[in-house]
């Protein structure tokens, strides 16, 4: 896989990046890699801490609400790092873009 689709396929899901990863241009795309696994991680965070949170009544379901919003705001930051991988832009994604996994 070239640098643009290696970066488009990383975004895709956590498999779709595993497979990016391990089959396609890592060192052009790494950026795009590395933005990509930061929202897959922080939603996986976000998704358990739910899920454990979610059976304690009234608070856990308050905390529910704002991860909800979290993962929206997640799912917003996705669908840019989609269009900047397919412009082969390496722009860093708002809070999250400065985070270093990959080096």
């Amino acid at each position: 896989m070239d640098r643009k689709v290696t970066g488009i396929v990383g975004y895709l899901t956590l498999i779709g990046w595993l497979v990016a990863y391990l089959a396609g241009d890592r060192e052009g795309a790494r950026f795009h890699l590395n933005q990509a696994l930061v929202l897959n991680l922080a939603s996986v965070a976000l998704n358990i801490v739910g899920f454990i949170t979610g059976w304690i009544p009234l608070v856990g379901w308050l905390v529910g609400l704002v991860l909800g919003l979290a993962n929206f705001v997640l799912f917003i930051f996705w669908v840019m790092g989609l269009v900047y991988a397919v412009q082969e832009q390496e722009t860093p994604l708002p809070v999250i873009g400065g985070i270093q996994l990959l080096h």
